[in-house]
């Protein structure tokens, strides 16, 4: 998704995984709502502060916050569902 330089883009939530961060990009993007991925990861630390941090973040809009924290709860009460 591009992202527009006429917009302002907020840490929205902590994301726990790549595939977390994989499945929540797909929703976002199916719902046409804008917003930035960005991995804690750092080749120079080898990844340590996403030990610390978690494994990235959403940036997004920040009019769009309260339905993207909706959209990962979600996804994490079915993720506690699944046997």
């Amino acid at each position: 998704m591009s992202i527009s330089d006429e917009v302002k883009f907020f840490k929205i939530a902590v994301l726990d995984n790549i595939i977390e961060a994989q499945i929540v990009d797909s929703i976002l993007n199916q719902h046409d709502i804008p917003h930035h991925i960005r991995s804690y990861h750092d080749t120079a630390y080898d990844g340590l502060f996403q030990f610390q941090k978690g494994w990235g973040e959403i940036l997004a809009p920040q009019e769009f916050k309260e339905e993207i924290l909706e959209i990962i709860q979600d996804l994490k009460s079915e993720q506690h569902n699944t046997p």
